[in-house]
């Protein structure tokens, strides 16, 4: 399988750069997987294509401000981190730039208040990595994640080219489990009030939470996608939510996702526990979903547009199959849809 198959041609002006106002104000494409049908509606009209009984599956991690900017220790020169993972013990994984500068034993100072000062949060590299990866330990006097709200910035994607004034716009208004270095930004289109819109009409919203790495979103980098190896991200499910997924599948009802990301851990979750009862459970997963692959929760997809060559348009692809997808995609392309981050939704259904 190349990677060639999932590439189509994406005008950059169609690359969404700020956020609607309204949250619910995007575009929707439905994909019809049984015939291949396509309709183009607003995002409010997602109601109408689920019925009572509906399990809308909802990934809860909030983004961490992930960004920090300092110097290293010893010449002053500008040093960026971008936090990746917890590793225990103030060890992190992350990228850095520039790259070629800090390596291995080099110290960065973030928040220095003048010369010779004690900086508010210092880190050190402890080993590289592939692709730019660096393992940093850091050095604070305090609490990590109050210094990390105020030094750091929201990771936003780097086709992103303006500033976030408003951090909350990055975030969905169901986060609460800090982690993320970016948002499942297939839920940036639902509000309080919309949520609770569903939830009357019989919807049942279930929640799981999946740490989103950057890995996710990195194009793959080998011709053959099953040699591209996908980053672990941490992800759990507690008692009263995994009960929630129990219910759908003695009921026979349909089980939503919104997002790939939550897509990824219900198939987790799927493979840890086959036909038996789904129970609470947190762990790692690098799950890689592409054609082929046999659904075990997923009914129904709710899910932004997607890079070219990406191992998203695979999992989309996956679910509706190639030439669907990427049929839609092109049509999408032509009816001038919002792409990534910030742009308009699809739902495969």
């Amino acid at each position: 399988m190349n990677v060639g198959d999932y590439d189509f041609e994406l005008p950059e002006a169609l690359i969404a750069q700020t956020p609607l106002t309204d949250r619910t104000a995007s575009r929707l494409l439905v994909l019809h997987r049984d015939d291949g049908r396509v309709e183009h509606r607003s995002f409010k009209d997602l109601a109408e294509y689920l019925v009572p009984g509906d399990t809308l599956v909802l990934n809860d991690t909030k983004v961490i401000p992930a960004r920090l900017f300092g110097r290293k220790a010893d010449t002053g020169a500008k040093a960026e981190v971008l936090l990746l993972k917890p590793l225990g013990d103030d060890r992190w994984e992350a990228l850095v730039r520039p790259g070629k500068k800090l390596h291995k034993g080099a110290e960065i100072h973030f928040g220095e208040s003048g010369e010779g000062l004690k900086p508010l949060l210092a880190a050190v590299v402890e080993e590289e990595g592939e692709m730019g990866a660096r393992t940093i330990r850091f050095r604070y006097d305090g609490i990590f994640n109050e210094i990390l709200d105020r030094l750091g910035e929201m990771p936003l994607p780097p086709y992103i080219k303006e500033r976030l004034e408003d951090r909350d716009r990055y975030q969905t208004v169901y986060a609460r489990n800090e982690g993320s270095a970016a948002a499942p930004t297939a839920g940036l289109h639902f509000t309080g009030d919309f949520l609770e819109k569903l939830e009357a009409r019989g919807i049942r919203i279930c929640r799981v939470t999946l740490h989103v790495g950057l890995g996710t979103f990195r194009p793959v980098a080998v011709d053959d996608v099953l040699e591209h190896k996908m980053h672990e991200e941490w992800y759990a499910v507690d008692a009263e939510n995994a009960e929630l997924l129990n219910r759908a599948r003695r009921e026979g009802t349909r089980i939503v996702a919104v997002g790939t990301t939550s897509a990824r851990t219900l198939e987790t979750l799927g493979q840890r526990f086959g036909d038996a009862s789904i129970e609470p459970c947190s762990g790692w997963t690098g799950i890689f979903i592409y054609p082929g692959y046999a659904f075990r929760l997923v009914s129904a997809l709710l899910t932004n547009f997607h890079l070219p060559k990406s191992t998203l348009v695979m999992l989309v692809s996956a679910l509706a199959g190639r030439e669907a997808v990427l049929s839609a995609y092109r049509e999408a392309v032509s009816a001038e849809y919002r792409f990534f981050s910030f742009g308009d939704a699809m739902f495969i259904t």
